[in-house]
């Protein structure tokens, strides 16, 4: 089966082809399935936002009605058996963008469209392990579930468990902020432009033996639930940065030194609430997905610790982290097989504030 996935849920245009092969091993229950990319092609906005020093939903939205034919030119359409899209959560005309662009092309082709949730699509990119023939799917396997995924990026920062496919409770969510947009407001801080997650990490990078001192809160870090709060940590960046002699604030020293210290004050936060989580719940791995998940900083972080326990990690490759269409393919794929595909594409509508559970 070909399957064809859109996203347009922010400022990435996203199209993929995804081949899916079943097959039913000599002497074994179930079937094994092998998945196939053959093609996965996504164009940035960034450049275009970053003068705003964030995304504009109706920019966003023109600049995927013009990238949307150009980057179906690049991807092979023969035999294209159902076309998956993006319907939420996201940015209301973003979304729209790419649903009026799959209804036509689902109608021209003839074939069944299929509504996906975005965020499911990020954790179930998260089971995609790669082999040097083909992508191996792990989820049928006992050793993946119930699984506690971390969806962290500029709009939304969940835990969620994940008890089978399909079948998802949120456990924790921020209050406020969400985490990649907490690194976007105090990078715009420290003068270190958009994306701010980009920034920050190569910021912090370069700090050598800083002899400032910068202390952050960790918010929300022992409270008993497993909700975050980033608005705080966004408030304590900008009193600290304010408080500062002008020469001082603006010098590499300081900047290079807030900026580790913002993504260890997220990451120490992130990290200890999605481990208590796995713990209580049993969970028998962690799965994260979202823009924030391809932080090199937050995986290493990630890796050590579950290398501890008999948790498994699991994390996509950093450009399957962030938002693609390759994501939006598999979680259709899933969806087809589970009959959820309207008879009439043109009834699908955008859900901007859709909930996985």
């Amino acid at each position: 089966m070909k399957m064809l996935g859109i996203e347009t849920s922010c400022d990435d245009t996203g199209i993929a082809v995804l081949e899916v092969t079943e097959s039913l091993p000599r002497g074994k229950a179930g079937k094994t399935l092998q998945f196939r990319i053959l093609a996965n092609v996504v164009s940035s906005q960034i450049k275009i936002h970053q003068e705003y020093g964030g995304v504009y939903p109706m920019l966003a939205k023109r600049e995927h009605e013009k990238n949307l034919p150009i980057v179906l030119k690049k991807i092979p359409q023969e035999n294209i058996d159902a076309i998956a899209v993006t319907y939420g959560p996201g940015l209301s005309p973003c979304l729209w963008a790419g649903l009026n662009f799959a209804k036509n092309l689902a109608n021209k082709w003839s074939v069944p469209l299929i509504p996906v949730d975005h965020i499911e699509a990020h954790f179930l990119v998260g089971l995609l392990q790669q082999t040097d023939k083909n992508d191996q799917f792990l989820g049928i396997e006992d050793r993946v579930f119930p699984a506690v995924a971390l969806i962290v990026s500029g709009g939304h920062t969940q835990l969620i468990l994940a008890r089978d496919i399909d079948k998802y409770q949120i456990v924790g969510e921020t209050r406020d902020d969400a985490a990649g947009e907490c690194f976007d407001k105090t990078a715009r801080i420290l003068g270190l432009g958009y994306p701010g997650g980009p920034a920050i990490a190569a910021a912090a990078a370069q700090i050598q033996n800083s002899k400032i001192k910068i202390a952050l809160p960790r918010p929300m870090l022992h409270t008993k639930d497993y909700d975050f709060s980033f608005s705080g940590l966004k408030t304590a960046v900008l009193y600290d940065y304010q408080a500062r002699p002008e020469k001082e604030r603006e010098s590499e020293e300081y900047i290079q030194g807030m900026a580790c210290e913002i993504q260890q004050a997220i990451i120490d936060v992130l990290v200890h609430k999605t481990m208590h989580a796995a713990k209580e719940f049993k969970a028998k791995s962690i799965v994260v997905g979202g823009g924030v998940a391809a932080n090199e900083s937050l995986r290493i972080r990630l890796k050590h610790t579950t290398d501890a326990t008999s948790i498994k990690l699991l994390a996509p490759p950093p450009d399957l982290a962030t938002d693609n269409g390759l994501m939006i393919a598999l979680a259709g794929y899933f969806k087809y097989k589970q009959g959820a595909h309207p008879k009439n594409p043109d009834s699908i509508e955008a859900d901007p504030n859709l909930r996985i559970a």
